[in-house]
């Protein structure tokens, strides 16, 4: 395990403390595109799936993750180990939080594990209880979390690929487009087909209804946030798993705007052009979408790639929604789109643009593999069991009135508010 210079070691941990403003971003992005009868219970459910992952974390995720030359559980084949599965102590028995290497990546696991169990509340907006939105991040936190985030971070069997097959530098997902935003994008596709459909979003025909979000300015400002907390989540990743210098800072903040930017603009062109006029919630998807996608490769490209890769994240976010309607599933907060699609381009834009070593496709191709073939089918696998020990959705009568005053007894807004979006939708 590297220790960081003087230096590295105060970026490191000002970048850190920046990553909450990306889960706060989301969380008003979230909120932002759901029905008004429902904010209060989205921005509380995003801090209580903060919490809860951040319990069952500390409990059991950091354990089962583990770091890079830490206690592993592998196996062999053909001679040669594979680590498939952290063996450190529970409940963090054995970190000491001195500034060390080791404690600067629990403090930055607790922030991104949080961010990634935020990620699927704007897929299941408007109709997903609080309580099972506790247990599923507990889920996500204590399994399917820490079990990816071994496998590419804390010295699993896709970051010994290098090593072992000669495939590049082994998987690389230096600020988490693979172990925090597909993660929790497949989350959110889980869920989206548990949950079905809210009430009225798709005809007996199949067409879909528009039911838009009620605040574009909390979806804009959400933005403003994410990007923030994207520049420390990158950062941060960059230093303590890719070994970057924190010189890379610059090359970092400049790779993440021009992505995000060109993402923004992009899905900007393609919405007027397809509808007549530029679609905001789209655009700011794409933004957020540009972000997710140059995260696995931020401080290893040089900026016309990352505009490369901006420009395909903000295509693929509208033709995406679209085509999702077109499967009649719902999403309200494009957390799909986004972060599993835009993220799994991202995991293999770097094998196209990162060539540092041969073979590096074929690590990013594995990862990619990894994730739907594994990860997915296991988080929809835990939540459908969840579902039957505990029904997942509300009541119809609870969303026909809202989550707000269903679950939580009172509004977000003034009654005019409640009553105008009862009326709209």
């Amino acid at each position: 395990m590297q220790t960081l210079s003087g230096n590295a070691l105060v970026i490191c941990i000002f970048s850190i403390i920046l990553v909450p403003l990306a889960g706060t971003g989301l969380a008003l992005i979230n909120t932002g595109l759901g029905r008004s009868r429902s904010a209060a219970h989205a921005m509380l459910s995003a801090l209580c799936a903060v919490a809860v992952a951040a319990f069952v974390y500390f409990v059991i995720g950091f354990a089962w993750q583990g770091v890079y030359g830490g206690p592993a559980h592998s196996f062999t084949v053909a001679g040669k180990s594979w680590s498939w599965l952290g063996a450190d102590r529970f409940m963090l028995r054995g970190v000491t939080f001195d500034g060390s290497t080791i404690s600067l990546i629990v403090c930055l696991q607790f922030f991104s594990v949080g961010l990634a169990a935020q990620i699927p509340l704007g897929s299941g907006a408007d109709r997903w209880r609080l309580r099972a939105i506790c247990a599923s991040s507990a889920l996500l936190a204590g399994v399917t979390y820490p079990l990816f985030a071994h496998w590419a971070w804390g010295g699993g069997w896709l970051s010994q690929l290098g090593m072992q097959f000669g495939l590049g530098n082994g998987f690389i997902d230096v600020g988490g487009a693979g172990a925090i935003q597909v993660v929790g994008g497949l989350t959110a596709l889980s869920m989206t087909w548990i949950l079905g459909a809210r009430h009225g979003k798709f005809e007996p025909s199949g067409m879909s209804a528009a039911v838009p979000g009620h605040n574009t300015v909390f979806v804009l400002l959400g933005c403003m946030l994410a990007f923030l907390g994207w520049l420390g989540l990158d950062t941060a990743g960059a230093i303590l798993f890719a070994a970057a210098e924190p010189t890379r800072i610059v090359l970092i903040a400049v790779n993440n705007l021009l992505a995000a930017g060109t993402a923004m603009v992009s899905s900007v062109i393609l919405t007027g052009v397809r509808f007549g006029k530029p679609d905001a919630s789209l655009a700011a998807n794409g933004f957020i979408c540009g972000l997710v996608a140059v995260s696995c490769s931020c401080a290893m490209i040089s900026p016309l790639f990352a505009i490369a890769i901006g420009m395909v994240a903000g295509l693929i976010v509208p033709l995406s929604v679209e085509w999702l309607d077109r499967l009649l599933v719902d999403d309200p907060g494009g957390a799909i789109s986004v972060h599993a699609v835009g993220g799994l381009w991202g995991l293999l834009a770097a094998g196209l643009f990162v060539h540092n070593k041969p073979g590096q496709w074929a690590a990013q191709l594995a990862g990619v593999a990894a994730l739907l073939g594994v990860i997915f089918p296991l988080t929809y696998g835990l939540n459908w069991l969840l579902n039957l020990v505990y029904r997942q959705r509300v009541s119809l009568d609870g969303e026909r009135h809202g989550l707000d005053m269903h679950e939580l007894g009172a509004g977000a807004y003034p009654e005019s508010a409640q009553s105008n979006d009862f009326l709209h939708h």
